[in-house]
């Protein structure tokens, strides 16, 4: 897991490096038809991917996207118009049985389909009329960590076929942003010690890293047998706040821009019932990295890169990549001080199919 989290900077920048021309040539089509409507289908990690997509999408092309049920399909058999749709499966070995279902469905009552995937030979890439490939090679531990990273970039890449401002400049510096977080390894380690007999936790994202939230909960829990809530900033004060107690470790993704002032709002409630609080930020969050400093409830996890984005551009959209680095490192270091294998872990395999 360690290996292929550091493997993710020459991923990333030879799947940009090797998917912009199939983007333009999507984008060329997309510029003939606009769909009225985007659903994307998914599940486990790359569900989290699509929780992405969906805000990114919306965010930057206007576009209405929804995230589907497979159920509706597999179980309810229902029929379901997809005219003027654009429909997204997501898969990282492409072997889903209920995605590759919906993505059949789907393609035979009139949306276009796009598939993105690691792998070239895969049942969703025969299916798919468009196919955006990983080229994260083989991804060996069950925890998916690159193909996580390398789908968000693919949706990056999605939203600038559909017109939307995504500057490609901007997607080609994160492979450096992503190494900038890479350089934390050796301190999260560190850091990683402090929560050995962490059985319960929550992890915090607002829009585009709302995704974030759930894949770090995940890896929590399918590495180190964590019980990880994940909310978003909203839904946490709605409700479920009351069951955050003294020392309950709590995990905030907290870039600079929209999201921050609801960040920081939770961020002192959260102190006021006296719960550990660890920030994921980066240098261009001054505010962040001033508050937490010298806190003796709270770990700020600091970039060292400045991430933030000037004009009409939000400040956190390309965080999400960079920011779940450290995460992903701290759930592998995690399992290795628990003494667990977070390539193995228990009642799990690499592809899980489901109907």
């Amino acid at each position: 897991m360690l290996e292929e989290i550091r493997q993710q900077p020459k991923a990333l920048e030879k799947t940009l490096r090797q998917e912009l021309g199939s983007a333009n040539e999507l984008r060329a089509r997309l510029a003939r038809k606009r769909p009225k409507l985007i659903v994307l289908v998914a599940r486990g990690t790359s569900d989290n991917a699509a929780q992405f997509g969906r805000y990114l999408l919306e965010i930057t092309t206007g576009i209405p996207t929804s995230l589907a049920a497979p159920s509706i399909f597999t179980l309810y058999h229902a029929s379901v118009d997809f005219k003027d749709t654009l429909l997204v499966a997501i898969s990282q070995s492409g072997e889903s049985t209920d995605t590759n279902l919906v993505l059949k469905q789907a393609r035979a009552a009139g949306a276009l389909t796009v598939g993105i995937t690691n792998e070239a030979s895969s049942e969703m890439a025969k299916l798919c009329e468009h196919l955006f490939l990983v080229r994260a090679g083989r991804e060996k531990s069950v925890a998916a960590t690159k193909t996580y990273t390398g789908q968000l970039l693919m949706i990056y890449l999605l939203a600038y076929a559909l017109g939307a401002p995504i500057d490609i400049d901007d997607l080609r510096r994160l492979p450096d942003w992503t190494s900038q977080a890479l350089k934390l390894e050796r301190e999260i380690a560190a850091r990683a010690e402090r929560f050995r007999f962490m059985d319960h936790a929550v992890v915090v994202g607002r829009g585009l890293n709302y995704s974030n939230a759930f894949e770090f909960a995940l890896k929590l829990m399918e590495t180190c047998y964590v019980v990880a809530e994940r909310f978003s900033s909203a839904d946490l004060l709605h409700g479920p706040i009351a069951m955050v107690e003294p020392e309950l470790p709590v995990f905030l993704f907290a870039p600079s821009g929209v999201t921050w002032a609801s960040q920081q709002s939770l961020m002192q409630r959260l102190w006021q019932v006296k719960a550990e609080v660890t920030v994921i930020t980066d240098q261009s969050n001054p505010q962040a990295i001033k508050e937490l400093n010298g806190h003796k409830l709270a770990q700020c996890i600091c970039l060292p890169a400045r991430l933030a984005h000037k004009g009409r551009t939000p400040a956190e959209l390309y965080t999400p990549i960079p920011y779940i680095v450290p995460a992903q490192i701290l759930a592998a270091s995690l399992a290795e001080i628990k003494g667990l294998d977070p390539d193995r872990p228990r009642s799990l395999k690499k592809v899980t199919l489901t109907l």
